[in-house]
């Protein structure tokens, strides 16, 4: 068995990666966070009696897990920013102790809130289903 130039025979360890996984799924989680923050200020803009901005802020959603579970190749790269997003946006949404609402109980309030969790929800699913794909091709 012929050994390659320069090993002596002995064989590398590989660095740990578990410090790049972190950082990614931990910037995941953050972007959700922050399309949450702002989703939850800007949801009401409407073109008439149709709430524009609260269906966009969905679709981003949507693309940003599909897209991160792409990336990682994991249901994890979905799941991260579907939860920095809901926490950020339903925590927005709870009532303070003055009274005070940032996300209100109006159309684009509901289309904001209960399109993106389904958003998220449909997300989680398509990253199964791609998971499952991705392990085929090995």
């Amino acid at each position: 068995m012929a050994v390659p130039a320069g090993t002596n025979g002995t064989t590398r360890k590989r660095e740990p990666q578990w410090p790049v996984s972190v950082g990614v799924y931990g910037v995941l989680f953050l972007c959700g966070a922050v399309q949450g923050l702002i989703g939850s200020f800007q949801y009401s803009r409407a073109a008439g009696p149709v709430p524009v901005a609260a269906l966009a802020c969905c679709a981003v959603i949507l693309a940003t897990c599909v897209l991160g579970a792409w990336a990682t190749r994991s249901v994890s790269g979905a799941v991260l920013p579907g939860i920095g997003w809901i926490l950020t946006s339903f925590v927005l949404s709870m009532p303070v102790s003055n009274g005070s609402v940032i996300i209100t109980s109006t159309t684009p309030g509901k289309w904001y809130l209960y399109g993106g969790t389904l958003s998220v929800a449909a997300a989680v699913v398509a990253s199964f289903v791609g998971t499952a794909r991705w392990a085929g091709r090995r």
